[in-house]
């Protein structure tokens, strides 16, 4: 399954962005996003900035996100696992 992550440029040069997702920043190709300035919000895919959104949409898909990640077990989220401490204790 592909999954692309919004992020805000918050800097750029040449063909590539800073991109700031949640707090994590990370190196993209903007070659596929020749629009996408500062303060821009778009898709990332791969190290690549695929297309731009609107902050409305990139929220509301981080919304969704947070939801599902609260729905899935923690040693899917990299938490650790309680119940084998537990037993451990016993």
């Amino acid at each position: 399954m592909c999954l692309a992550v919004p992020g805000r440029i918050v800097a750029a040069a040449a063909d590539e962005a800073t991109v700031d997702m949640q707090g994590n920043r990370l190196r993209v190709s903007t070659l596929l996003t020749p629009e996408a300035r500062i303060g821009d919000w778009v898709l990332v895919h791969a190290g690549f900035a695929i297309s731009t959104l609107s902050e409305q949409d990139a929220l509301e898909t981080w919304e969704y996100l947070r939801e599902i990640s609260a729905l899935e077990p923690a040693e899917n989220r990299g938490e650790p696992d309680e119940a084998p401490l537990r037993q451990r204790e016993s």
